[in-house]
């Protein structure tokens, strides 16, 4: 009888801790001034360098090293982080992203009191354009 009830809460244990991890980000709504926000730099070979050295200090944990949400602390988290390769993503503006990473929500942390300069987070943007699928 013990091992029955030792299976059985151990089963929804498992079955709880799955739905958990693979919860799907729910949709981000931006507000408009910040989704019409132009980025005002350039992409080139010095903001693509900078964003990709944030991006592995600060985002690739979650995000993975190539944007896919499959980073080394993705499995942690209650919401599955976004696979920013996507076309739906990478459709977004320059002032969206921008936005969802200075503000953060939920698991993804607010990256504005880390990175204090703007153009740090307008680099990593431009550096999470070039994960885009091929």
């Amino acid at each position: 009888m013990k091992v029955l009830i030792l299976i059985t809460i151990s089963g929804l244990f498992l079955i709880t801790a799955g739905f958990r991890v693979g919860q799907q980000p729910k949709p981000w709504p931006v507000p408009e001034k910040a989704a019409k926000t132009p980025n005002p730099y350039k992409s080139s070979a010095e903001t693509i360098s900078a964003g990709k050295a944030l991006w592995s200090q600060h985002c690739s944990s979650c995000h993975g090293k190539t944007g896919l949400g499959d980073g080394t602390k993705a499995a942690q988290l209650k919401t599955q982080p976004e696979d920013l390769t996507t076309a739906s993503l990478q459709s977004q503006s320059d002032g969206s992203m921008f936005y969802k990473v200075s503000e953060g929500r939920e698991d993804m942390p607010s990256f504005k009191k880390k990175l204090p300069d703007a153009e740090d987070i307008w680099d990593l943007v431009i550096y999470m354009r070039t994960l885009k699928k091929k």
